[in-house]
């Protein structure tokens, strides 16, 4: 049964070859067998998930259906789930249990989904690697020894590692698709707006975006109708329609436009990476894609606009955590001053401190215009580049990450390198625009990903061309030793 993809699932529980019940069980314990090895989920939610079976069991019995009735799931351990802890991996939020659901949680619940647990992420969604969580590092499935990326590391190594077919993440800067690379899922990153973020602790919030991660395109389809619609709660939710994502996933790519920045084949990408780029690129010209060379410019600037916005935006979104209304209070303190410094001081991690520290200073007086203004410019340009690029192609294909998976440990001195592991997925944070990684190959024994951007609200036909190439290929279908 762990092995069945979302569509199967739906499939077998409609032919009732299965109960949600008998799926649930079989997957919770599974988990309790094997994540000790990966450390991917922060809380198991065992009661729930067998409630929320046996309801969706009759549900079925009394003539309902649906993709995602009855299908098992884990949230990203940011996504505020009511009664239940919402630590964001952080041991400032370690006793925090939210009043309600987010309205991704909500929905998917709605739709029937079963929730597993929460699962691991890097504190706060800040990083690269799944590293900085309180609860301990995430192993990447197909060598211990290496990271699963991050900040959705968690549920990236639980679906790789067959615990669950399916689980929901966030992108910041490429969290859903750069684990996806890593552990060889298929991930996307929607159009910002496209999925609330009501109830997902915010990171940054003009680049914060829920999404899917899967281990086929068929299944993020599945899984992003699921979550995706307008939501009068959040005020960057787009009041767009929500088309049926399934339904155009058999379009034919014949004469499809595919660019392919010549950005990003520079120095820092692995030349073997690059050949698989190449490949995938073949693969899709055989299916009718035309190609052609196009060229971000400013793609070169991105990192350190990205990494002046984002931590500004941290520092204001995380100074609410202050010890005084919720979250971790250190004990026995001075005065108000000696409450706000241990508490923020014992409560977040390294890497949170760092980047609030370096927002503080981007807004800072006398900064501000040299810094997050110009960030900000930067990011109206990289904007440009690809509303410029988009009236020649209809896609842009390149390589989701420059290296494979690193080892454990291997860039926690070396913070800037791990930054420099986004460098071509922040692009589609700055510009809001929507990403694809799926899965194409291996470097070393470990998975490889190919990206794919589209225009504004055309997840459609991101999913089209990973589903079409999914049939071609057969990368997407390869299990780690092991799980």
């Amino acid at each position: 049964m762990h092995h069945m993809t979302l569509a199967e699932i739906a499939r077998g529980l409609a032919d009732k070859k299965f109960s949600s019940e008998e799926l649930t069980q079989v997957l919770l314990a599974r988990i309790a067998q094997l994540d000790p090895q990966l450390n991917s989920f922060i809380s198991l939610t065992q009661e729930l998930a067998l409630s929320q079976a046996k309801a969706a069991d009759a549900r079925r019995a009394n003539g309902e259906t649906g993709a995602l009735l009855g299908a098992p799931i884990a949230h990203k351990d940011l996504f505020c789930t009511q009664g239940i802890r919402t630590s964001c991996g952080s041991k400032m939020l370690d006793n925090f249990k939210a009043p309600y659901d987010a309205t991704v949680v909500a929905k998917l619940a709605a739709a029937g989904t079963v929730t597993l647990g929460k699962t691991n992420m890097d504190e706060f969604a800040m990083g690269s690697a799944n590293e900085s969580s309180y609860y301990g590092a995430v192993k990447n499935p197909w060598n211990l020894e290496h990271v699963p990326g991050g900040s959705s590391g968690g549920s990236a190594a639980a679906v790789a590692a067959r615990l669950l077919p399916a689980a929901t993440a966030t992108d910041t800067g490429g969290s859903i698709r750069q684990p996806a690379a890593f552990t060889n899922l298929t991930g996307l990153k929607p159009t910002y707006g496209r999925v609330s973020r009501w109830g997902m602790i915010a990171y940054a919030s003009s680049l914060d975006q829920g999404g899917p991660l899967a281990r086929t395109a068929e299944d993020c389809a599945i899984l992003l109708q699921g979550m995706a619609g307008f939501d009068p709660n959040d005020s960057t939710s787009i009041d767009e329609p929500v088309p049926d994502y399934s339904a155009s996933l058999n379009g034919s790519l014949q004469g499809l436009r595919i660019g392919v920045p010549k950005e990003y084949f520079s120095a820092g990408l692995d030349p073997r990476i690059a050949e698989l780029v190449h490949n995938s690129v073949k693969e899709l010209e055989k299916l009718g894609a035309v190609i052609k060379e196009i060229s971000l410019p400013n793609m070169q600037h991105a990192i350190p606009a990205y990494y002046v916005i984002a931590p500004a935006e941290a520092s204001s979104n995380l100074s609410r955590f202050d010890g005084v209304r919720f979250g971790h209070r250190c004990e026995n303190p001075e005065n108000l001053v000696d409450l706000y410094k241990r508490s923020r001081g014992e409560g977040f991690g390294a890497e949170v401190q760092r980047r609030i520290m370096v927002g503080a200073y981007a807004l800072s007086a006398g900064y501000y215009d040299a810094y997050y203004l110009k960030a900000q410019k930067i990011r109206r340009l990289v904007k440009n580049d690809f509303m410029a690029a988009f009236n020649e192609v209809d896609i842009i294909l390149g390589p989701t990450t420059p290296n494979p998976a690193w080892k454990l440990g291997a860039k926690n001195s070396d913070p800037i390198a791990e930054y420099l592991e986004d460098v071509y997925t922040i692009t589609a944070n700055l510009a809001g625009l929507p990403g694809l990684s799926m899965p194409a190959g291996f470097v070393d024994g470990l998975p490889v990903g190919v990206q794919l951007l589209a225009p504004y609200f055309q997840e459609g036909r991101l999913l089209n061309v990973a589903h079409q190439y999914q049939l071609n290929t057969d990368w997407h279908t390869r299990t780690p030793t092991g799980f």
